[in-house]
């Protein structure tokens, strides 16, 4: 009996060795992913495409490399940190696809499941925000109102996937605070319109204002 748990043990530190090396390799890459997308992100809002771009194609690697390196010890790929990882990828790269009015990738083609994609792209709603909050402060109404119906068409989807958090990786919190993110914005846009047609009512009441006022004092 001994002897059995001897070899049991060494059999278990081989097994654990190999888990803990796989793990050891995957996680700075998950670290790595989370930062090249969050650069991205910020690349996105200062409209250098070709930056983003580049930055989301290093993280779509590393996500990849990590899929290799765990494909063995799939109780650690879904562990926590590859899902994080790959939701990040999924935020930066539908922001950077929206930003620039081109079809969103799907799960397939970024290579993730769709748990992560489907709370990346929940987040990407909040991004969103902040790219309409920036073309406000720019006048570009028009184009506000588009990246609001892509809120909208993203939200309105979100709505639909209803099943237990513990598959999809806790998206109901997710579609609760982009509702929220989402209403928010349509009251600051509406609020901005609005004004916005005040300021062309008035100078257009000014420019005739202006218009007849010589004639009244010819009178």
């Amino acid at each position: 009996m001994p002897e059995q748990i001897e070899i049991i043990g060494r059999e278990a530190i081989t097994y654990f060795s190999l888990k803990h090396a796989a793990r050891e390799r995957a996680l700075p890459k998950s670290r790595a992913t989370i930062r090249l997308c969050a650069n991205s992100i910020r690349a996105t809002h200062r409209h250098d495409r070709e930056g983003a771009h580049a930055l989301i194609t290093q993280a779509g690697a590393l996500i990849a490399e990590m899929e290799q390196d765990l494909q063995e010890h799939r109780d650690i790929y879904y562990a926590g940190f590859v899902q994080d990882a790959q939701k990040e990828y999924a935020e930066a790269a539908t922001f950077a696809a929206l930003s620039q009015h081109q079809p969103l990738p799907t799960p397939g083609e970024l290579s993730i499941g769709h748990a992560a994609y489907l709370n990346g792209i929940s987040e990407a709603i909040g991004e969103l925000r902040r790219f309409v909050l920036d073309q406000l402060r720019r006048g570009n109404v028009e184009d506000c109102e588009i990246f609001l119906s892509y809120m909208d068409d993203i939200y309105a989807v979100l709505t639909t996937v209803d099943f237990p958090d513990a598959i999809t990786g806790g998206l109901r919190r997710s579609t609760d605070a982009a509702r929220g993110i989402l209403e928010r914005t349509r009251g600051d846009l509406t609020s901005s319109v609005v004004q916005l047609q005040l300021q062309h009512s008035m100078r257009e009441l000014q420019e005739n204002l202006e218009k007849h006022l010589p004639a009244d004092q010819e009178g």
